[in-house]
């Protein structure tokens, strides 16, 4: 009798180099390295700045891309949160600051934006399509306009000025280094929390509303609920960029969450890929590289024209965006961060 042994494959644990992904690894070696070759100004205007759009991108990009909800709302979200800073902290209105440390003020404003996001994604959700975004753009413009009118609390069209980022560890948060620091530790902590929040049982369960909510109600699931806890999710990482925005600028007023900004927000996840995680930081960086230099070339007056064209050619090329781009040429390219939004793949 003859016996036949045969190996048997034994399946392996991915290393951490897998489970990270080699992008991510050099990407953010970059990012990490780019404050030793970059000036002040483009350590704040482009690289904080970009990185703070990129998060209200991603806030977007988690609500369209996972649940099917495109909101024009997130700049409201963001501004929520800016003027709590302003009026819990200190600022040079003499109106209102009741002078909280920062490590009080800054949480209980990204909690009232996370808990106005909900009442948002509340009264939104029970529309589909057109209808949310025109929902969520009548709330951003009426918010808008009462901030601008109402001058006991948001001190008018005057808004606050005078607020300033916060020093301790011996290090002074507004300065470019630290600030950049500041902003690229946050947006990786958010990009993180995209990625395992969709691969968790909440973020498969949000696509598959996406896909078919009336079969996921007939399943059990309320379909409610799990869309406001989306928003509410949303609404923390808009409300923390808000934060971060405000101490940026030094100020908050109304033409911080005007409508022209709002639309700024969706032309950045819509030009970096609103389906990628990755797609609104690489958007925003294209957005603010536009606004920086461009608007010298062709003047104030062209530039929305600018932008809505650059707009129409990459979605007419590309209704992905610059990823769906980067994947037409790269087919076989496999990186966890751009793979489509419930394209059948855990991401």
């Amino acid at each position: 009798m003859t016996i036949s042994l045969q190996s048997t494959p034994v399946a392996t644990q991915p290393n951490w180099l897998d489970k990270i992904g080699a992008g991510h690894i050099l990407l953010g070696i970059a990012l990490v390295l780019y404050p030793l070759v970059a000036s002040d100004f483009f350590l704040t205007q482009i690289g904080g700045y970009s990185l703070i759009f990129g998060m209200l991108g991603l806030s977007l990009m988690m609500l369209a891309g996972y649940g099917g909800m495109v909101s024009l709302a997130q700049i409201t979200v963001a501004g929520i949160a800016a003027y709590c800073i302003a009026i819990f902290g200190d600022n040079n209105s003499h109106l209102l600051g009741f002078g909280w440390p920062w490590w009080i003020a800054a949480p209980v404003a990204i909690l009232i934006a996370a808990i106005a996001s909900s009442l948002i994604g509340w009264i939104s959700v029970r529309t589909e399509g057109i209808y949310t975004i025109m929902i969520t753009l009548a709330i951003a413009t009426a918010t808008f306009y009462f901030a601008q009118q109402n001058y006991a609390i948001f001190n008018g069209h005057s808004g606050y000025a005078g607020i300033r980022a916060p020093a301790f560890w011996g290090v002074n948060w507004r300065d470019p280094k630290a600030f950049y620091y500041l902003c690229l530790g946050f947006s990786v902590l958010a990009y993180a929390a995209i990625l395992y929040g969709s691969r968790s049982t909440f973020g498969l369960t949000l696509q598959a509303i996406r896909d078919n909510p009336r079969r996921m109600r007939a399943l059990g699931f309320n379909v409610t609920a799990h869309k406001v806890f989306a928003w509410l999710l949303a609404g923390i990482i808009g409300g923390l960029a808000g934060v971060l925005l405000v101490w940026f600028n030094g100020r908050v007023s109304p033409g911080t969450i005007g409508v022209d900004a709002a639309i700024d927000v969706l032309i950045i996840a819509v030009i970096g890929g609103l389906r990628h995680p990755i797609g609104p930081f690489l958007g925003a960086l294209v957005v603010v590289l536009m606004q920086t230099f461009a608007i010298d070339l062709v003047g104030a007056e062209r530039f929305n024209t600018l932008i809505g064209l650059v707009f129409l050619v990459i979605v007419f090329i590309s209704p992905d965006g610059i990823l769906g781009l980067w994947a037409k040429f790269k087919p076989n390219f496999s990186q966890e961060s751009l793979r489509p939004a419930g394209d059948g793949r855990a991401e």
